[in-house]
């Protein structure tokens, strides 16, 4: 198991659990910018019984502590979340061997908003999906698609919502956008700026690093407007709190626009009228879809990606299957008849 820096306890939990229970032993390689969440939970496990040796933690960097366990002919399974570039280069490590991989990987997901939504609900959870957890997640909604005839007031909206929000210390119970976690993600998050300015969109709000407390790598959630689908603003993940703003016509175009990227892990999508609402999630090309609804998950249910995002399931039963192999054993209940041959 190899996992990431975002969410790093549960991302770790939710690959180690459903391969012990389904009899594996795990060796977990944490990012090396989280190392402290998994250095307690295999000490926990130990305390609470696991034997020596069914769960294994190996700290270090990607390019070798990584690449020695995804080469390593003992390993016969990969589970990785991360970067897409990155996932490419594990499935290559281990092809030679023939392990097979589960990956949970990039988003530029879409929150598409028609203009008979229900506009302040879709206001709401377009801010909280791209800003909340400071945008490092997957899943968060970072490419807002929506009708041109709301996108006017929508947007005046949004760019309020935007300037108010409260960046401080993680610890402040008020604080709404904590730092980055690292300063080479501030540095990439923050080269977006000009990629922006470059690409012909404006910078509504935001485009700067944020002088924060404790000496975190802090920036100002942005919002950028003026974007069309082929800008860089548009296509590339950019996993910080950087919002891309879309106007367009009608459906097909919101699904030409949504499916024109390289990723599929989810897409959200707002309308009073069901009958589309289904339609577009027929069309989306992504692994989830949320309808008039933010990312609230039952937990049983399949999480995963299509694409560029990923490829395999997690939650609940389908947490299971890439951890097992299906045996078929066939048992001759009588003495039936056997053809012959060469006689």
């Amino acid at each position: 198991m190899i996992t990431p820096w975002n969410t790093p306890f549960m991302l770790s939990t939710w690959k180690i659990a459903p391969a012990l229970a389904a009899g594996c032993t795990v060796v977990h390689k944490p990012a090396e910018w989280s190392p402290v969440t998994a250095d307690m939970l295999v000490k926990l496990a130990k305390q609470a019984g696991l034997p020596d040796g069914v769960l294994n933690t190996v700290h270090g960097f990607g390019e070798e502590a990584g690449k020695a366990l995804t080469e390593h002919p003992a390993i016969k399974a990969i589970g990785f979340v991360g970067e897409s570039s990155t996932g490419s280069a594990i499935m290559a490590q281990g092809a030679s061997t023939l392990k097979r991989v589960h990956f949970e990987l990039g988003g530029k997901n879409p929150v598409i908003v028609f203009d008979d939504a229900d506009l302040d609900r879709a206001l709401d959870a377009v801010v909280f999906m791209i800003y909340s957890l400071n945008g490092e997640r997957c899943t968060s909604s970072s490419r807002l698609l929506v009708q041109e005839s709301v996108a006017g007031t929508f947007i005046e909206k949004l760019t309020a919502r935007v300037k108010a929000l409260k960046v401080g210390h993680p610890l402040d119970p008020a604080t709404e956008i904590g730092p980055l976690i690292h300063e080479r993600h501030l540095a990439k998050v923050c080269s977006y700026f000009d990629v922006a300015k470059k690409d012909g969109a404006t910078i509504a709000v935001g485009g700067k690093p944020h002088d924060g407390p404790g000496g975190g790598h802090y920036v100002q959630p942005t919002l950028v407007t003026g974007a069309n689908a082929k800008m860089r603003v548009a296509q590339e993940e950019v996993f910080g709190p950087f919002l891309t703003v879309i106007p367009f016509k009608d459906e097909q175009e919101a699904i030409e626009i949504a499916n024109g990227v390289q990723y599929g892990l989810t897409g959200y999508v707002w309308t009073g009228e069901m009958g589309r609402a289904l339609r577009v999630a027929d069309a989306l090309e992504a692994g989830m879809i949320w309808l008039n609804s933010e990312n609230v998950r039952h937990l049983p249910t399949p999480f995963g990606g299509m694409k560029s995002s990923g490829i395999g399931r997690d939650g609940g039963d389908y947490s299971f299957d890439f951890y097992m192999e299906t045996k078929h054993v066939s048992l001759a209940r009588g003495t039936h008849k056997i053809q012959k041959l060469g006689t």
